[in-house]
């Protein structure tokens, strides 16, 4: 499965850093932390994270864990969002946010999120993590957890 989404994504990128500028991936938000990774990653490669959700992991985990995102085939647009809890590091996982908020995330599923923002959203019927201002997203299903990717 990985390598049928590295294969894929490979189109997507290509022509996004040929038709855009490094900047242009960048988002601007008000209450947006651009987070510094703490592996090595191109400009173009980086996500999100809005103090919301620094805040809400700052909460939840006090034992080492770390938000892990993940990208899957899958849902009604082809493409899914997976959200977990985990205290474990894979040799290709990049890492945002702060040390005791961190987001965690593979560099398959970067590729199909970046310049993304991570959000937590809390509304009197539910409340959770989630990928808002995907960049590479053409659109999604109205429950926010799946999506397509432009090509």
């Amino acid at each position: 499965m990985a390598f049928m989404l590295r294969q894929v994504s490979k189109p997507v990128l290509l022509r996004t850093l040929l038709n855009g500028s490094p900047t242009s991936m960048r988002l601007a938000a008000k209450d947006v932390t651009a987070s510094a990774p703490a592996t090595n990653t191109t400009p173009q490669q980086q996500l999100l994270v809005s103090e919301n959700c620094l805040k809400r992991l700052r909460e939840i985990c006090t034992d080492g864990s770390f938000l892990r995102i993940t990208v899957e085939g899958g849902g009604c647009s082809g493409f899914q969002y997976k959200f977990d809890l985990d205290s474990k590091l894979n040799e290709d996982d990049l890492q945002f946010g702060e040390d005791k908020a961190k987001v965690v995330i593979d560099t398959v599923s970067l590729d199909y999120c970046t310049g993304a923002t991570v959000d937590y959203h809390s509304e009197l019927i539910r409340a959770g993590f989630r990928m808002i201002a995907n960049p590479l997203a053409e659109q999604g299903c109205s429950c926010g957890s799946s999506f397509s990717i432009k090509l």
